[in-house]
């Protein structure tokens, strides 16, 4: 597993101008710093290092295969509002990033919008299919930078009313690499307030979906020949983490 990364974002209505600057937060799991590489988190023998050894495109019922996600057993469930798969990255993510996406030969992302049992936090979730890991970590490698400049950013996706703020309002957003894949997940609280700072909440679903659900669940059962879907449990799972600078 490649390292993880998180900031602020503050996804305006439509992808439209700068608006305020967000303060500086930090990721769900405090590890190492973003773009370590830790040991054991790669599958044995590699199977997951390009589309060479890992043919079969992702689908959305492999990613997301019900219209629950149950993350660990005996904690409530997130919904699953809607589902995507589109073999335009760029769908997902916008100006520098998805261009950045595109040339280096994504072919597909899967995606979902999701809620949290008590109905007060949204988050979009998924995963961009490259065709290698080294194209995975390059894309990872200029994902802050091109935050940071604001040349681009990962896209909420709504899902019907009342989920408008995943695409508008100031959002918490993780990303990590496995192999040949990046995945992503951005929060934000459902009213459209602005994420407090130390919100654990949002650190949770980002942990949640980017470590054990896309992880744990989703990519280690493909070096398996299974399919997601599963509960997973938190144990020995907190391993990445890392902090960047403010984003609009």
């Amino acid at each position: 597993m490649g390292g993880a990364a998180v900031l602020v974002l503050l996804a305006l209505c439509g992808i439209g101008a700068a608006a305020v600057l967000i303060e500086r937060t930090e990721q769900a799991a405090p590890d190492p710093s973003p773009g370590t590489t830790v040991p054991g988190a790669e599958p044995a023998g590699g199977d997951l290092d390009s589309r060479d050894t890992d043919r079969q495109p992702l689908t959305a019922k492999e990613v997301f295969p019900g219209k629950t996600l149950v993350i660990t057993a005996g904690e409530p469930a997130y919904e699953v509002l809607k589902t995507h798969s589109s073999g335009s990255c760029a769908v997902a993510a916008t100006g520098e990033l998805g261009d950045l996406l595109v040339r280096l030969g994504c072919s597909q992302v899967v995606r979902a919008t999701v809620r949290t049992a008590d109905r007060r936090r949204l988050a979009t979730v998924g995963l961009f299919n490259l065709p290698d890991r080294g194209t995975a970590q390059q894309v990872q490698g200029r994902i802050r930078e091109l935050l940071d400049e604001r040349q681009g950013r990962f896209r909420g996706m709504a899902a019907g009313d009342g989920t408008e703020a995943v695409s508008t309002a100031a959002a918490r957003v993780g990303w990590q690499v496995r192999g040949h894949y990046v995945a992503y997940c951005l929060v934000v609280r459902a009213d459209g307030e602005p994420l407090p700072a130390n919100d654990t909440t949002a650190r949770e679903i980002l942990y949640d979906m980017l470590e054990l659900h896309l992880d744990q669940s989703v990519l280690q059962r493909r070096t398996t020949g299974g399919y997601a879907g599963q509960p997973t449990t938190r144990e020995g799972a907190d391993r990445h983490g890392g902090e960047d600078p403010p984003q609009d």
